[in-house]
């Protein structure tokens, strides 16, 4: 049985900072930080808080599916205050890490907001290097509705990415798996090598004596 979307559980974390008197809250999150190619994907997004334009339905984008990510992420972009989406390629993040890449990704996401927050909420357990008030949660995503909007601006952004290298790219399937290291992937890496946007730090065992899998004409 499907639970019930609860707007008391969703804002939480956006109600105590309402009730200290803060006016634009921002939610920041990633997607993409696992796969073996294509960018991390990074949102940040300041939603009006009024029980008159709440989105009923937002949640983790992991646990929305994909017809309903698309609708909710439209109704986002639509009722924002502000938002902005940012990437990090594959070749920044075999320059500085993953960790690294996403909180550079996501202080460039919360500095180009039109609106500057009050205080920034991000996912996870580290800081992002910015002078703004920020309050991390663990599973974020799934506990404060701020965030979860966020999470979803950026999976239908990197989702439709990578449906698009999977045009560039046919022989590995991305529109499929994005970029996640599937038995598919895995596979197609063994025959054709690495191209472009696969992330070097990720497949040094999968590509050993590899070359780089040039695009294929359809």
């Amino acid at each position: 049985m499907k639970r019930q979307w609860n707007a008391e559980e969703k804002l939480r974390f956006e109600r105590e900072m309402l009730a200290a008197h803060a006016r634009y809250i921002a939610g920041v999150d990633e997607v993409g930080r696992g796969p073996l190619a294509g960018p991390v994907v990074c949102a940040a997004v300041i939603l009006p808080l009024d029980e008159g334009s709440l989105i009923e339905g937002i949640d983790d984008s992991k646990k929305v599916k994909e017809g309903e990510r698309e609708r909710l992420a439209a109704l986002i972009r639509e009722r924002a205050l502000a938002y902005a989406v940012c990437e990090e390629s594959a070749a920044v993040i075999d320059e500085i890490n993953i960790l690294e890449a996403t909180k550079r990704c996501m202080k460039r996401c919360v500095e180009q907001l039109a609106i500057v927050p009050d205080v920034m909420f991000t996912d996870g357990n580290f800081r992002i290097d910015t002078d703004l008030p920020q309050q991390n949660i663990v599973k974020g995503d799934a506990l404060s509705y701020s965030i979860g909007a966020a999470s979803i601006l950026a999976k239908v952004y990197r989702d439709a990415l990578m449906c698009e290298y999977d045009k560039l790219y046919p022989q590995y399937g991305f529109a499929k798996h994005k970029g996640y290291g599937t038995a598919a992937h895995i596979a197609a890496i063994g025959e054709y090598g690495l191209c472009e946007i696969h992330r070097r730090t990720f497949t040094k065992k999968l590509s050993a004596g590899q070359g780089s899998g040039a695009p294929q004409s359809t």
